[in-house]
């Protein structure tokens, strides 16, 4: 490979070019050791003003491949630098472009500070730049709805995100030394096919090629050396798996152990290997572990991330990498073959076409899938923060990934959405994060271009055929895989969050989730977490809710401590986490 995942930073506009340089220079030097080893910059080589200038510094590199035509800046997720998937590029008439690829496998961010506009492909190298890191209430209210802040906002005021498929183009005014504000290119959209498939065994075929020829494309750099699989032995990472076998990659498969606690998976994912003859490495995952990992965890993801799995995949991601530099995932199946989560969208759907006068709408139950605290928000927030949070209907930001002109039938439009919420704002950015945090590329075979095209001329019943979801993608693998993997049900991955709240981090919530911190914080109620626990926030937040709710709060107040370096308040002892909790229980019955 040669190559290693890196980060850069960089300016462009109009301003005195030493104060520039000297801040870009200061923030490379105060980097840690590890980041900021292998810095390379790149100077505009006009200095005339008016004229805009510029400058790019990558950092973490030992000699990055040269951006193409136009670029001055560009980062893969995989390493394939032959189509990057987020640039930067100057036209000739001084314009300024911030791209990104569809399926969001790498960020890009992006600030103003006087008349020039810094950029990056990691939020934590702006926060220097800023004259104040604040939170943003939007990009909080976000979070606290979808479990990852929606683009184009980020947790931070006055620091946005480029959205996935699209351009921001600004054009410079050489008379005035002015930036206007940035026009949103839409450089590609998931659309319906006017003509749908609808014959089984064609699709089959069409579906088989394209699967190998993604693979085909994703391994051609590599020469002899082996490369990891995330297997967690469900459809799509064993469709991963199967296919780089039969492309002759020599393969190591590493999956999950959550020992006795939450659903196994890693029966499947050994099943998987046996049959595929390949090793596989169980990755033992314990309170300990996860205790261990997880402010390591919040500094790679950059961004908050509110899923439980986040912390497990860290620790995947580290034992691959003692063996590997390239690691395949089977992430994005579920977007593009509508998996089980639509099903009770669909359900839903029809209910609603049938019963308009319902009172939810469509787009507030495709909301409530994401199970958050959307809906709970007075509840959650203090009144000041409540106050402006009720003019953010969140339902906002979803309007556009639910598209009816884009894809008019139902399942489309679900799938579309999939791929614009779920895949390209929270799964693959965050996959990519943990990679480069251990020195792996990231492969991603089901986010290629034309494979995804495709299935948006599937008939609707070729996804999802009767209670069977993935029907086609099933199909395809079934000659790859062992039946009982192919036809097995979905129940996806059983992170014992709840277990690990209410007993192995019971005293840590006191200090994750402390009272006076959030009271300081001035944004939640400082007794959230008593109230979640004691199951008064609402009658939905109970069982595996309670979990995912606290560890929402939890790794979004992590965050502002480790990544936005925020000081902290002294803590405050009262709240119920200090007690044991068998004798809290007793307390509390005693209290009723």
């Amino acid at each position: 490979m040669g190559n290693i995942p890196h980060h850069f930073l960089g300016y462009w506009g109009y301003g005195a070019q030493h104060e520039l340089e000297a801040l870009l220079s200061s923030i490379l030097e105060n980097l840690s050791p590890t980041k900021g080893k292998g810095v390379k910059s790149q100077f505009s080589p006009q200095r005339n003003y008016p004229l805009p200038i510029w400058n790019v510094a990558y950092i973490g590199i030992d000699g990055n491949s040269p951006p193409l035509e136009n670029q001055i800046a560009a980062i893969s997720a995989s390493g394939l630098f032959t189509s990057p998937d987020a640039w930067v590029s100057l036209q000739e008439n001084n314009c300024l472009i911030l791209g990104r690829e569809p399926f969001g496998k790498m960020p890009l961010y992006w600030t103003q500070q006087g008349q020039a506009i810094w950029f990056a492909s990691q939020l934590q190298l702006l926060l220097p730049i800023l004259q104040q890191s604040e939170v943003s209430i939007a990009g909080l209210s976000g979070y606290s709805c979808f479990s990852y802040v929606p683009t184009p906002l980020t947790p931070v005021k006055e620091v946005f995100a480029v959205t996935a498929g699209t351009e921001l183009v600004w054009q410079s005014d050489r008379q005035s030394g002015i930036l206007r504000s940035p026009k949103s290119k839409n450089i590609h959209s998931w659309r319906e096919a006017p003509k749908q498939l609808t014959d089984e065994a064609t699709a089959i075929t069409e579906l088989q090629t394209l699967l190998k020829d993604s693979i085909e494309r994703q391994i051609a750099d590599l020469k002899d050396e082996p490369v990891g699989v995330f297997l967690s032995g469900g459809l799509d990472s064993s469709v991963v798996a199967a296919l780089l076998v039969q492309a002759g990659v020599k393969v190591r498969a590493y999956t999950l152990d959550f020992g006795g606690v939450g659903i196994p998976e890693y029966p499947y994912a050994e099943q998987v290997a046996q049959f595929l003859e390949i090793p596989l490495i169980k990755v033992a995952v314990t309170p300990n572990s996860i205790k261990n990992a997880l402010i390591p965890t919040v500094q790679a993801l950059d961004l908050p991330f509110g899923d439980g799995v986040c912390v497990p995949l860290y620790l995947l991601s580290e034992r691959a990498s003692q063996e590997t530099q390239v690691i395949f995932n089977g992430e994005g199946g579920d977007q593009l073959f509508a998996g089980w989560t639509n099903k009770p969208l669909i359900a839903a759907g029809v209910y609603q076409s049938e019963n308009p006068a319902g009172q939810e709408t469509f787009i507030q139950q495709y909301l409530r899938t994401f199970h958050r605290l959307g809906g709970y928000e007075s509840q959650v927030y203090q009144p000041e923060v409540y106050a402006q949070i009720q003019n953010l209907p969140p339902e906002d930001w979803l309007l556009a990934a639910l598209d009816y002109n884009e894809c008019p039938s139902l399942l489309h439009r679900l799938r579309r959405a999939g791929l614009m919420l779920k895949g390209a704002q929270n799964i693959h950015p965050r996959a990519t994060a943990l990679g480069f945090a251990h020195g792996l590329w990231v492969r991603s075979p089901f986010c290629d271009l034309p494979l995804a095209e495709w299935t948006f001329s599937l008939s609707g019943e070729l996804c999802l055929q009767g209670a069977c979801e993935k029907y086609i993608l099933k199909r395809a693998g079934e000659n790859w895989l062992p039946p009982e993997i192919v036809w097995r049900q979905k129940r996806g991955m059983g992170v014992p969050l709840t277990s690990w709240c209410l007993n192995d981090f019971w005293h840590q919530l006191g200090i994750w989730l402390n009272p006076e911190i959030l009271r300081a914080n001035n944004h939640f109620y400082p007794h959230i977490a008593a109230q979640i626990v004691n199951g008064k926030l609402g009658a939905g937040i109970q069982g595996r809710r309670i979990g995912e709710t606290l560890w929402l709060l939890m790794m979004w107040q992590l965050w502002r401590s480790h990544v936005l370096n925020e000081e902290r308040s002294k803590q405050s002892w009262d709240h119920p986490f200090w007690l044991p909790r068998r004798l809290w229980r007793s307390y509390k019955r005693w209290q009723d």
